[in-house]
């Protein structure tokens, strides 16, 4: 079994629109905001889109942060997503590409 990864890079700065309102002097970034961007990186790598997402975490707050790593891992039974500043992993998980 051969296992293939795609790796991005992206800049959320305290400026994005999405953040205004969201916690003002400590911005939060939104989860979906995170999880669009998988679908827009798979869509990229795979020219898919997500058919479902089996499984989603977010285990650290994700802070408005200057550069955030998101990494897919195709295994040829799923693909996984991890989603990481530095060492600290903010968000992962598993999703199903559709056909």
């Amino acid at each position: 079994m051969s296992v293939t990864t795609y790796h991005e890079t992206r800049r959320i700065t305290r400026e994005h629109p999405a953040l205004p309102g969201h916690f003002p002097g400590q911005p939060v970034v939104p989860g979906v905001l995170l999880l669009d961007w998988v679908a827009a990186a798979l869509e990229r790598w795979r020219g898919q889109r997500i058919a479902g997402l089996a499984q989603v975490k977010f285990p650290r707050l994700p802070l408005a942060i200057n550069a955030v790593a998101l990494l897919l891992t195709d295994t040829g039974k799923s693909i996984h997503f991890s989603i990481s500043h530095a060492t600290a992993l903010i968000a992962s998980g598993s999703l199903e590409a559709a056909l």
